[in-house]
């Protein structure tokens, strides 16, 4: 609908994936509309992650994701997500059995390295590109970068125009716009683009990117009636998958997006941030669309 060309799930953890716990297996639903997508599994050991795989292909997604790039600390702190990085020799094993283990196309999404003083990705690119991978996504910073820093997309590059790869290549980080994204795709020659934090509020970002990348010039912003419109199915969405506590909770990190740069919005985005139920977050979406009417 936005025009993204796949998607992915959260990220499940292999542990809770193949103990059944719910909040995992709840995040293996998705629609027929949401194809082609791909699930994304995460953990430390081999073959838990052998196992969350197979389960994961019985959903019967487009592919199975591997993330290697998750710099969240309790995550990494058990060696998986962007952890395994300090495991090179192991990261590269797992991906041989999870590759093994199904039938269906194996991606991965890493980082530049774990720290500065290993920035190892040109090597690990390849050496994941011979376990049988079909694509890896680089996040052009490392484990200890923080958001803040900008995405070193140099590297990612130097992937990309390695003569030994030949699997597509695609590039994350500091892709906010239709702008930059052009800038990156054209500097340093990725199949694709994946974007995260930029489409929070901003669903569409993917339909803008591809209409400047193909006529040089930029769509229009939405009006106010479009933005409650797909907030509002953003927000029914959410609570269904996450139920009505957790699902309000975080769509607090998409309302900045959903109204950016509308003048005095801040008493309405303190509302938002401070409601609880759906009908509360309806009833205050409905005063956003009478002030700016």
């Amino acid at each position: 609908m936005m025009g993204a060309d796949m998607m992915y799930t959260e990220f499940i953890s292999s542990e809770g994936l193949i103990r059944d716990a719910d909040k995992s297996v709840k995040k293996l639903d998705f629609d027929e509309f949401e194809r082609p997508i791909g699930i994304q599994i995460f953990g430390h050991d081999i073959d838990s992650m052998v196992k969350a795989a197979q389960y994961a292909e019985r959903a019967n997604p487009d592919l199975i994701d591997i993330n290697y790039g998750c710099p969240v600390r309790k995550v990494v702190a058990k060696g998986a997500g962007a952890g395994i990085l300090n495991d090179i020799p192991k990261m590269v094993k797992m991906t041989v059995e999870v590759v093994k283990a199904v039938n269906l196309p194996v991606t991965v999404k890493t980082r530049l390295g774990y720290d500065d003083e290993h920035k190892d990705i040109v090597e690990i690119a390849e050496r994941l590109q011979d376990t049988g991978i079909k694509a890896i996504t680089i996040h052009g910073r490392t484990r200890t970068q923080k958001p803040r820093v900008p995405a070193d997309w140099t590297l990612i590059g130097e992937v990309k125009n390695n003569p030994r790869m030949h699997i597509p290549v695609f590039g994350n980080g500091d892709v906010t716009g239709p702008e930059s994204a052009k800038m990156f795709k054209d500097r340093y020659g990725v199949d694709g683009l994946m974007i995260g934090r930029a489409s929070y509020g901003n669903p569409w970002i993917f339909k803008e990117i591809k209409h400047y990348l193909k006529t040089g010039e930029l769509l229009s912003a939405p009006d106010i009636h479009e933005r409650i419109r797909i907030s509002l199915i953003n927000l029914e969405r959410s609570v269904d998958l996450k139920g009505e506590k957790r699902g309000v909770l975080e769509m607090r990190k998409h309302w900045a997006g959903y109204f950016k740069k509308y003048p005095h919005f801040k008493p309405f985005r303190q509302k938002l941030m401070e409601a609880v139920t759906f009908d509360k977050v309806k009833e205050i979406l409905e005063e956003i669309r009478e002030f700016y009417r």
